[in-house]
């Protein structure tokens, strides 16, 4: 608390106006700094397999921060989480300035943000369309955020949006642990209005986590499409990935993070459809396929989720999943998610 209470007083000393970059929310005013978060209370059940099911009430997000600018031409964004469910201390989501000087083209972020990386994962938590991101991003997408320098440019209205970021590679809050760095980017083409498609890329090595040996590496390439027709969207996205060394699974959204020792190639894909109805409801259907070792037979992983949001304001969300899992060796893992968010 005492840390959050740091921040405030920090950045309520400094003025402000609108902020763009890898930021998951944007000022809504020109003058002073402004408070921005959203929490996200929700109800759990799971399945589990030849043990006791889950049913719980807990918050899978509770965060806030502060958005604005200085004159002239740089911007600032800081978000904390603060949901004992993420961590048992609050913890800097993001923390990063930008200089906007040439925006739209390029603009320049120092500091910690999203890796530019993956069409899911550069949707704000708290506009996916489902409430878990997919397991293939979950996986291989990670680190979600990390510590470095991106060059930015495009927007919606523009042909071409790209990303490209020099990263520690280590993670959010973490120091680099050797003097090479990753490099992450993201293109996405606007060809026509309704269509958008894109790929992403990272490479990274660090130190290995078992003494003697060299260093890990990691690449991970994505290709995403979307449509969006009227009130109909589609979106896909196919990513794959290859560790040497040793590699990590979980770690994305309130996963526990494991270390494996050994090399692994894994990919794996996830395809949406949702319609905005006229009365702000909008059924959502979602089919996710994960391979966790393209080496080993009978180990596919397929998620078909069937959801609903519900949209009361624009500031209020209600979103029910049911998600059915079915593996090549099935086991009883099927979950129901009931969440409510409010931003401001």
């Amino acid at each position: 608390m005492k840390k959050i209470l740091l921040i405030l007083v920090v950045l309520l000393s400094v003025a402000s106006m609108r902020t763009y970059a890898q930021g998951c929310m944007e000022s809504s005013s020109d003058e002073g700094v402004t408070v921005v978060g959203y929490i996200q209370p929700m109800y759990t059940f799971k399945q589990v397999d030849g043990g006791d099911n889950i049913s719980s009430f807990n918050f899978e997000r509770a965060r806030f921060g502060f958005v604005g600018n200085i004159p002239y031409d740089f911007s600032y964004y800081v978000m904390v989480e603060t949901s004992a469910f993420m961590s048992d201390n609050p913890f800097l989501l993001d923390a990063f300035i930008t200089y906007s000087r040439f925006a739209p083209w390029a603009k320049i972020s120092i500091g910690q943000f999203k890796s530019p990386f993956s069409l899911e994962l550069n949707t704000p938590c708290q506009a996916l369309h489902t409430v878990k991101r997919s397991r293939v991003v979950r996986e291989l997408a990670t680190p979600f955020r990390d510590i470095g320098l991106m060059i930015s440019g495009g927007n919606d209205t523009s042909l071409v949006q790209y990303s490209l970021g020099i990263l520690n590679g280590t993670g959010m809050n973490v120091m680099d642990n050797n003097t090479k760095k990753d490099i992450a980017a993201r293109l996405v083409f606007h060809p026509l209005k309704w269509l958008r498609v894109g790929g992403s890329f990272r490479y990274g090595e660090s130190k290995s986590k078992v003494v003697d040996m060299d260093d890990d590496k990691k690449t991970r390439y994505a290709g995403e499409i979307e449509v969006k027709y009227k009130n109909i969207l589609f979106q896909g996205e196919y990513i794959a990935g290859k560790d040497d060394g040793s590699y990590t699974t979980g770690g994305g959204c309130g996963d526990p993070l494991v270390t494996h020792i050994g090399s692994v190639e894994r990919n794996g894909y996830w395809v949406a459809a949702m319609y905005m109805t006229p009365w702000n409801l909008q059924p959502v259907i979602k089919y996710e396929s994960y391979d966790p070792n393209i080496d080993e037979d009978k180990n596919m992983e397929g998620t078909l989720t069937f959801g609903l949001n519900v949209f009361p304001n624009d500031w209020t969300r209600l979103q029910l999943n049911y998600l059915y899992s079915a593996e090549e060796t099935e086991i009883e893992n099927d979950m129901f998610f009931l969440q409510l968010q409010v931003k401001f």
